[in-house]
């Protein structure tokens, strides 16, 4: 009998509750205020939660134990359990926090304060703000690099990236971008760095030595004026072969070989994705499509969308689990 009951276990997957079971997106929703928990391989929310005002980043902090939730117009983060959506605690972050980004350590949490201009770095074990550094006007975009020493913050008001020097504190660099910046996104080996400008159309891919634009990217998706291109979300594949980048009003979102910087081809998806997440083995996309209130599930090796799934209001931000 014991061994039947493990074989149903296991024939089952064993897992209460069942968003343990397969990869799990959690996607929050700006204007219903709402975190839609998604079973990627059943293509289906599993669960509804509500959160605190015009949640937008989100993100698992690195030991996966807890999800960050950017209560934007609560000017808080909220630290939940990522499998019952139960409130953990809040988290002063300055206001309005947009984007925020975990540190690689695990022990800070980033955030870009878009109404007082600041990037706030908030420790997550003492939960309390460690530090506040003052950068450009409506600061969203912000991201640390892989070996530790910089932290990246956009400015979308000034048209610049800051490069805070994380020994000092101190933005050492004010670096001019094309139109509002909104994302920025390093490569894995930390050598480049992406920056999406959103109402230029363009992604700069930026040396992160010598701090230099290399390239301007350009996008043009089938049947789309070029005013409706505003690049938003990045994510690169975990092998680091392929950029997708959300493409805002154009909906749609590009899929870039990274080595040539070559567009491989556009997926029409929702209304204007936000942004995305990339599943652990790279073969698909999740996109957040916020006019249009759905998820778009896109085959990377097919360029195509094999699930739309019905989203909360206004979905923004996506994050990923195991």
């Amino acid at each position: 009998m014991k061994n039947i009951i493990a074989a149903l276990l296991v024939s089952a997957g064993s897992c209460i509750p069942a968003i343990a079971c397969a990869q799990t997106a959690w996607v929050s929703n700006e204007r219903s205020s709402t975190i839609s928990v998604i079973d990627i391989a059943a293509g289906k929310v599993v669960a509804e939660w509500p959160v605190g005002k015009r949640p937008r980043g989100v993100t698992l902090t690195r030991d996966g134990k807890a999800l960050l939730v950017a209560a934007s117009a609560d000017n808080a983060v909220e630290m939940r359990d990522p499998m019952t959506g139960a409130l953990i605690a809040t988290l002063p972050s300055g206001a309005d926090p947009e984007q925020f980004f975990p540190s690689w350590d695990g022990k800070l949490l980033f955030a870009a304060n878009e109404d007082n201009a600041a990037v706030t770095a908030i420790d997550l074990e003492a939960r309390k703000v460690a530090w506040q550094v003052a950068v450009g006007d409506e600061p969203e975009g912000v991201a640390q690099s892989p070996d530790g020493r910089w932290l990246l913050v956009t400015s979308e008001e000034d048209n610049a990236v800051a490069w805070i020097d994380l020994a000092t504190r101190a933005v050492v660099e004010e670096m001019e971008t094309d139109a509002r910046p909104r994302h920025i996104e390093f490569t894995a080996d930390g050598a480049k760095v992406w920056i999406a400008a959103e109402m230029a159309g363009t992604v700069h891919v930026v040396d992160v030595g010598s701090k230099a634009i290399e390239r301007t990217l350009t996008f043009t998706p089938p049947d789309v004026p070029a005013y409706k291109v505003m690049p938003c979300g990045i994510r690169f594949t975990p092998d680091g072969r392929t950029a997708v980048v959300a493409l805002g009003r154009a909906d749609s979102v590009a899929v870039v070989d990274v080595a040539t910087l070559a567009v491989r081809g556009y997926v029409k998806v929702g209304e204007r994705p936000w942004h995305l997440a990339i599943t652990k083995d790279g073969s698909r996309a999740i996109v957040a499509n916020g006019a249009s209130d759905s998820i778009s599930v896109v085959d990377l090796a097919t360029l195509s969308v094999v699930a739309t799934i019905a989203g909360g209001g206004g979905p923004w931000g996506v994050a990923l689990g195991q």
